[in-house]
């Protein structure tokens, strides 16, 4: 691969990564802030939730696949120079994702009720859809012009327009729930999703922007470079459509682990709390509060996660361009890297968050700050999920569109089961959602994880993918540990905390230069190396 090729995939891959930090680092922000308003807590924090997972399956349904998709194909069509039918597959996907969008955004708004009331037993989360339904429709075509530019090989549009649709949302979302305080924690919550709608199509004005701005600049043939007819079209929409469907399923799979727990938890704490709480409403507030909890620690452990996303996403396209030009050994190369910068990147951010559980809790909800044994757990199973993120990116690229799919629904069946089994027992609770899904990524991986390394040769370094991460991770999380027991009773919980952050991050970082996980060159190759070797080689680490 060329310099210029090796350099173009970091760019996308840093580009996609300070995007996706700065998303969730803006979804942190306002969920905090909600949060600890008085009146919301927990309870609101649980409104808000339960209906925002129903929305994410439908969102997934009708949109996720769509950017893999597209990307996918273009970049196919782009490698070998054909860039009108690359816009080709862009104009049909508009039609398609369009009309799908429009049909989800329906059923979720003229289904709330059924929704709320029927399948999650608590009504109130109905107020919460409605207001979240119209996103559904502008999200699916916002993602066919992502998919697009992502297959013509920029990022930018993506980027910037997630990170957009994030700032609105955060702003709006304080603003609305602020708004509505004195009312009862279900309207706060719904008010509070009124921003995401918003957000969406703020969002989606901008990308149309970016379109008509940039779209020359893509565009090397005119329309009437190649003929086409109605039924090359119908061709190429079933072509986009079932490139979309392994893609869709994988994705709505990982949300639907979500929505599991969304699911079971509304019902199966009200069954193993029936005989201590007295009334319906109570039963339906204990519920809704354990979904808070569990929401609010993922909206932690997503925030490393969103930043390793970025590999999955920069992937998809860079593996299929390689493997259309029967480039298969720098198809393997970029796995193995991808993998263990994965691995870099999760295992600090686990032992971490396992290491500091209550004392970060405290630091971000004093007014709710409860959940720290499911946020050491959910920190575990969060190294699995950023493996299984990026093997699945490496499957789709290479064409093995179905395994992340059946990997992850034969994980999901096994979440359900366990779910029913461990939450329903009050002496488990709500602990039993992120033991199950340990599980549920544990099996997925083995699937994955077999299947890839029957379709392709990748040589993975284990004392870098492996030792170590794990050895500077231990190493870390031994001496935070120790500090904040030694200066919490003298400095207080939030500045020991915020103080333990920046000694594990200072500690680790030296770890994996005194390790030499990177040679010389391969320091020199990320982004901001050269300014990390200079350091090194002055306190003497590497002496050439």
């Amino acid at each position: 691969m060329s310099k210029n090729k090796s350099n173009s995939f970091a760019k996308n891959v840093l580009m996609l990564m300070v995007a996706q930090l700065v998303i969730k680092l803006l979804g942190l922000v306002y969920r905090l802030a909600i949060t600890n308003i008085h009146g919301f807590g927990d309870l609101g924090n649980g409104y808000y939730s339960a209906g925002y997972q129903v929305y994410a399956v439908l969102l997934v349904l009708s949109s996720q696949g769509i950017p893999g998709a597209v990307s996918k194909l273009v970049s196919e069509r782009t490698a070998l120079g054909e860039y009108n039918n690359a816009h080709r597959v862009f104009k049909i996907s508009l039609v398609v994702f369009g009309a799908i969008g429009l049909a989800c955004s329906l059923l979720l708004y003229f289904g709330a009720d059924v929704i709320a009331g029927n399948i999650m037993h608590v009504p109130p989360v109905a107020y919460v859809l409605r207001v979240l339904a119209p996103a559904i429709f502008f999200v699916c075509v916002s993602a066919v012009v992502r998919g697009y530019f992502a297959g013509l090989g920029t990022m930018g549009a993506s980027s910037i327009s997630q990170s957009l649709e994030q700032f609105f949302n955060c702003v709006l979302t304080i603003l609305f729930v602020y708004a509505t305080i004195g009312r009862d924690a279900y309207i706060m919550a719904a008010a509070g999703n009124v921003s995401t709608t918003l957000a969406v199509l703020i969002s989606f004005s901008y990308l149309i922007h970016y379109y008509r701005k940039y779209i020359g600049e893509y565009r090397m043939e005119s329309d009437d470079a190649v003929k086409t007819d109605r039924k090359s079209n119908g061709r190429m929409a079933k072509l986009i459509f079932w490139t979309a469907i392994p893609l869709t399923i994988g994705s709505v799979i990982s949300v639907v682990t979500a929505f599991i727990d969304t699911v079971t938890v509304s019902n199966c704490i009200q069954i193993a709390f029936k005989g201590i709480l007295s009334s319906k409403q109570a039963l339906e507030e204990e519920a809704m509060r354990a979904t808070g909890i569990l929401s609010k620690v993922d909206t932690l452990t997503n925030l490393p996660l969103a930043v390793n996303l970025s590999f999955y996403s920069a992937l998809i396209p860079e593996i299929t361009s390689l493997l259309t030009k029967k480039d298969y050994k720098q198809a393997a190369e970029k796995i193995s890297m991808s993998v263990t910068v994965s691995m870099l990147i999760i295992i600090p951010c686990a032992v971490g968050f396992t290491v500091l559980a209550n004392p970060i809790l405290h630091l971000l909800y004093p007014n709710a700050p409860d959940g720290a044994l499911v946020f050491q757990l959910s920190a575990v199973t969060m190294i699995l999920v950023a493996v299984n993120h990026t093997l699945q990116g490496s499957l789709f690229g290479l064409g093995r569109m179905y395994t992340p799919a059946v990997a992850l629904l034969t994980g999901a069946v096994v979440k359900i089961v366990l779910n029913l089994i461990l939450i329903s027992n009050p002496k488990i609770g709500m602990y039993g959602a992120p033991i199950s899904s340990f599980f549920c990524q544990l099996i997925a991986f083995i699937i994955i994880y077999v299947t890839l390394k029957k379709s392709i040769t990748v040589r993975m370094n284990k004392r870098k993918c492996i030792a170590v991460p794990a050895i500077s991770g231990g190493v870390m999380g031994a001496v935070i540990l120790i500090a904040y027991r030694l200066l919490s009773g003298v400095l207080g919980n939030a500045v020991t905390t915020l103080l333990c952050i920046l000694l594990g991050a200072v500690i680790y970082a030296w770890m994996i230069l005194v390790l030499k996980m990177f040679t010389k060159d391969e320091l020199m190759d990320i982004p901001m190396g050269g300014k990390i070797y200079a350091v090194a080689h002055k306190l003497g680490i590497y002496k050439e």
